[in-house]
């Protein structure tokens, strides 16, 4: 082989096949160098370890030696990780003409050398032995690659991921909010109690859900050291900047996410009717690759600490006013509520998911969570919310800000826009709340967008009364009439009479 040192053995090999009377090239191919080395053998028959040692001069002139000590050195020292197609440019605009491109493969070779012989220390990496039951690591990884999809539209989301050092277990919950401190402590929580145990110590990045400071009023660092205190576990992190120190759940993201790929071709598809779907695709996946550490897991679970009698705070707080508007915002999102609630304070619980709103020490209502994209705010206006105030002022519905969300489907649009376009104001207004009220109350949003739309095709004007009488619930049957008859108490006076004696003789 081209530029490949021979052995002794070879040249043994060589010497032998002479002997027994190979010619030179027979003998050099079975040796397995060129005809030339043969010829040079033969001329000098000496093994290559009884050779003189390696040389030590140049064969040609150093291209780099009017620079080197004087203009690359002391940029090394300065940036010892600097590239060498960085230096070559610099030379190229300090020299012109005198360092072409193809200088670029004998410059990395010469800074790669600096680097081995004189550079500075690198840090190490040291293989850690994890005893069962130690260490618990949780991280956040994107899912962009799996191209997820929910009911055709892409879903933006992360995956929190637990693992345990020793077995490998593994517990995975989907995140829709980034990386924040309920994200870290529900699907910290859930994992523990799937589990049925606690680690003695749990492992994260410099995660700013954990270790971040925040204001005095929602310190979720605060929170996140109770969380720990609560079970028994030792919060410990990375060094800044030391990615690899949590490089054992680092590499099993990637395990992840290719056991979720291969799922997901099995399944033939990516997209999912909605988000639960997708979450029980995920625990079982995860499942299924649990269920070959059982064995490991068998040796982990007695070194768990056990859970504690109950769970604790997995959520964030904060307390809103109810506006005269029927709205309260909570980070960056105006969400509509009840209007039974205007003016009262109400204490939210902020989950990754939903929003649990207490007035007091009872809850009131539960809201769907939104999270907002960059700094830009957003709304969640749900109608039902808006309609019993609207059908009592449905001329404000037309210049209402919230319009283009009391749209509950597209039929509600087309039924607006054709009541719009063929009736005067106020009846359009009065009609179209009418709807809206309608499927509000009486539950029938599905049925009404159904007979809404066979309306409109037949090229109809949709009317409340015939709506009504169409989707509304049925009422439930009159409830008979049941008349008792009085019992007739003469009947009761047989018992008051005393029976006659049979211990009397009788008369003579």
């Amino acid at each position: 082989m081209t530029g490949a040192r021979i052995t002794d053995r070879q040249v043994r090999r060589y010497m032998d096949e002479r002997r027994q009377g190979r010619g030179q090239a027979t003998a050099a191919a079975k040796a397995g160098f060129s005809e030339r080395t043969a010829r040079r053998i033969d001329a000098d028959p000496i093994l290559p370890s009884q050779r003189p040692g390696e040389r030590t001069w140049r064969t040609r002139e150093d291209p780099f030696a009017g620079v080197w000590a004087e203009e690359l050195v002391p940029v090394l020292r300065s940036a010892p990780h600097i590239r060498a197609t960085t230096l070559l440019e610099e030379l190229q605009r300090r020299h012109p003409g005198d360092y072409p491109d193809s200088m670029l493969r004998s410059l990395q070779r010469r800074v790669a050398l600096w680097r081995a012989t004189e550079g500075p220390e690198q840090d190490l990496i040291f293989r850690q032995d994890h005893p069962p039951g130690h260490q618990a690591l949780s991280d956040f990884t994107e899912t962009a690659s799996l191209g997820i999809t929910i009911d055709g539209a892409p879903f933006d989301h992360l995956l929190y991921h637990f693992w345990l050092a020793y077995s490998g277990w593994e517990s995975v919950k989907l995140v829709q909010g980034g990386e924040s401190f309920t994200a870290l402590t529900e699907g910290l929580q859930e994992a523990l109690w799937q589990l049925g145990g606690v680690p003695h110590t749990h492992r994260t990045d410099r995660l700013s859900a954990a270790y971040r400071n925040l204001t005095a009023e929602d310190d979720e660092a605060a929170g996140y050291a109770a969380f720990c205190r609560h079970y028994g576990m030792t919060p410990t992190r990375n060094n800044a900047g030391v990615a690899h120190e949590n490089g054992s759940v680092e590499a099993s993201h990637g395990h992840l996410k290719a056991a979720l790929r291969d799922a997901l071709d099995l399944r033939g598809s990516r997209d999912f009717p909605d988000i639960p779907a997708y979450q029980a695709f995920l625990q079982d996946t995860v499942a299924r690759k649990n269920a070959r550490r059982r064995k490991a897991l068998e040796v982990e679970l007695p070194e768990l600490k056990p859970l504690p009698r109950h769970r604790t705070t997995d959520f964030s707080t904060t307390t809103v006013t109810v506006t005269r508007s029927g709205t309260i915002s909570v980070r960056k999102v105006l969400y509509t509520v009840p209007s039974r609630l205007v003016g009262c304070r109400l204490k939210v619980h902020l989950y990754d998911d939903r929003l649990l709103s207490w007035l007091g020490t009872t809850q009131v209502l539960t809201l769907t969570r939104k999270h907002p994209k960059g700094k830009q705010r957003d709304r969640v206006v749900d109608y039902r919310h808006l309609a019993t105030s609207l059908v009592r002022k449905p001329q404000a519905f037309r210049r209402s800000v919230f319009r283009d969300e009391l749209f509950p489907r597209p039929a509600f649009r087309r039924a607006w826009e054709v009541l719009d376009e063929r009736l005067d104001d106020r009846r359009a207004c009065r009609v179209y709340v009418g709807l809206l009220h309608l499927a509000a109350t009486g539950a029938c949003e599905a049925a009404l967008a159904e007979h809404l739309d066979a309306v409109l095709d037949r090229g109809d004007l949709p009317d409340l009364e015939v709506a009504r009488t169409v989707v509304a619930p049925p009422q439930p049957a009159a409830v008979p009439l049941i008349t008792v008859a009085p019992p007739d108490l003469a009947g009761y006076d047989s018992l008051l009479r005393p029976a006659p004696s049979t211990a009397d003789p009788e008369p003579a």
